[in-house]
């Protein structure tokens, strides 16, 4: 099993940032993608970004590309979500996910809320 789970998140001014961490609770390194989602209020939850295990490939949603960046450290079981120039309608819970012997883990999510 693998336990994820996110922090980082809280309430900023638009055009601020945050920097999100989602730690694993066992080794990463042969964990091939790990994406982040979001969950806006009565929206479905949408991908935001994934990076595959030695970081060299990432994708990114339309909405978030120059702005946001995902990264991860496998030496610290650790991936991360730079965020910039927030937008309002940035605000959603943020989730990471991790798929590991075809099963697929979510961490609780960080609630990020972005003021106008």
């Amino acid at each position: 099993q693998v336990q994820l789970v996110e922090s980082g998140g809280g309430l900023v001014q638009a055009g601020g940032s945050l920097r999100l961490s989602c730690s694993a609770s066992r080794s990463i390194f042969s964990i091939n993608v790990m994406r982040w989602y979001r969950q806006a209020p009565g929206k479905q939850r949408e991908l935001v970004a994934a990076i595959t295990s030695g970081g060299s490939s990432t994708n990114y949603a339309d909405s978030v590309k120059g702005r946001f960046t995902i990264s991860r450290d496998n030496a610290k079981n650790t991936m991360y979500l730079q965020m910039n120039s927030l937008k309002p309608e940035d605000t959603a819970v943020y989730y990471c996910n991790a798929m590991w012997v075809a099963v697929s883990y979510w961490g609780q999510g960080t609630q990020v809320t972005v003021s106008s």
